[in-house]
């Protein structure tokens, strides 16, 4: 249900990128009853209007764990090591928060990708401790035409020219149109997801029907996507922390009325709610199915929209809760 990143619907990641063709506003179902009381017997929580979204910890490991981590050429890895451990000092410095800092500046205060790029890289003291490493030697960043891949290739690319590399940054496209360069080495690095790129690849290896090889636990989707990136020609890096997967968010009024953090909170507090997504939302396993099934939420009425416009919707009150992506610069503290 992403906007941005190609790959199937079964995926968190890819999840979001398929809806961006998408219902009209307020296509949904009837209304729900402020009055009444769900099947489960808990009261319906009405929408509650608010400037700031806030999102639910998903505590149960709904979504896959789609965090952000170096794909780099194999030969290029092996010819020089030095690429990949820098890289992984990128993957060290970021975290959710601060991707949602690194989007807001780029897509809400409309500042490049580069000079947001250099500003993190100095701000976090990334800087090679060897500036004569790279000896000058070429190399070629990839990014997936989206704002946050372009924005994490200026960063890797900021900090390999602290250690001597030449650097040039090419905003490739999709999957599909990037991996392949950077399997023959035409790129050198692309910062990828985790989740999403395990799952592309067991995909492409071994047959589209292959089961899912991605989790919640980052540790184990990385385990699993190692081999499949070296048998692709690929090599990966350490994950951060940072994830830009599927989330669910709530206005911050909401989630005081009602003292929520978790979507087990929510499920506990609330029935007949009304969600606001895409309109395949309601056939997805990580989207409504998923809330109903691993949380037992209950939802009175689903209302679709296109993806850009979920947030403002349950902003303005006309969904309790709404599918947003985690690391949504909107997101940020001082948006």
């Amino acid at each position: 249900m992403r906007a941005r990143r190609s790959t199937t619907l079964t995926l968190v990641a890819i999840a979001a990128l398929a809806l961006s063709a998408c219902g009209n506003p307020g296509s949904g179902g009837g209304e729900a009853d402020p009055t009444s009381s769900g099947t489960s017997g808990l009261a319906t929580c009405d929408p509650i209007a608010g400037e700031k979204l806030v999102v639910l910890e998903d505590d149960k490991g709904l979504q896959n764990a789609d965090n952000i981590i170096p794909a780099v050429n194999k030969a290029a890895a092996a010819a020089n090591p030095a690429v990949i451990e820098l890289l992984d000092t990128v993957s060290a410095a970021l975290d959710t928060d601060k991707l949602i800092e690194l989007n807001k500046a780029v897509d809400i205060d409309r500042r490049t990708s580069s000079d947001v790029a250099q500003e993190f890289v100095d701000t976090e003291d990334l800087a090679a401790e060897d500036g004569a490493v790279g000896a000058g030697a070429p190399l070629v960043i990839g990014a997936a035409n989206f704002s946050e891949s372009a924005t994490l290739a200026e960063i890797y690319a900021a900090v390999l020219r602290t250690a001597g590399f030449s650097v040039e940054v090419r905003t490739i496209g999709n999957r599909e149109t990037y991996l392949p360069p950077l399997a023959d080495g035409t790129l050198t690095a692309v910062p990828e997801y985790a989740a999403t790129l395990a799952d592309f690849l067991n995909a492409q290896q071994n047959g589209a029907d292959a089961e899912s090889v991605a989790s919640a636990d980052v540790d184990e989707t990385v385990a699993a996507l190692t081999p499949l990136a070296d048998a692709a020609g690929l090599a990966v890096g350490a994950a951060s922390a940072a994830q830009d997967q599927n989330a669910f968010a709530v206005t911050s009024e909401f989630a005081t009325e009602h003292d929520l953090t978790t979507l087990s909170d929510l499920a506990a507090a609330c029935g007949g709610l009304v969600l606001a997504g895409p309109a395949e939302c309601p056939d997805r396993p990580f989207c409504q199915i998923g809330l109903e099934e691993t949380y037992g939420i209950e939802f009175a009425d689903f209302q679709s929209y296109d993806f850009g416009l979920i947030g403002q919707a349950v902003r303005q009150g006309e969904a309790a809760i709404g599918l947003v992506l985690s690391s949504d610069g909107s997101l940020a503290a001082d948006s």
